[in-house]
């Protein structure tokens, strides 16, 4: 019974995030990268840095988390991120 509860749920609570994107709502905190810090990372790649090095030696200059390094997931999806956006800028 516990089960069906916890699907009735999350899948009230997908439904509730999926209509908030429609109406353009942002999901989730506030983004802690910005140019600079792509840049760094970027260039850190390059020279064949993992990622928990790079996630090591950049820093956030904003928010609640300022002067806190980014978790190596938060990098990953930037630089995942970027490579989309230039796939798709190269295809089009």
């Amino acid at each position: 019974m516990s089960g069906m509860e916890r699907e009735y749920i999350r899948d009230r609570t997908r439904e509730g995030q999926e209509s908030a994107r429609k109406r353009g709502k942002s999901i989730g905190g506030p983004g802690v990268t910005d140019e600079d810090m792509l840049s760094m990372a970027l260039h850190l790649r390059d020279q064949e840095t993992s990622l928990r090095d790079i996630a090591k030696r950049l820093v956030i200059t904003t928010g609640a988390k300022k002067g806190q390094h980014p978790s190596p997931a938060t990098v990953m999806r930037m630089l995942r991120e970027h490579d989309e956006r230039a796939a798709t800028a190269a295809s089009a």
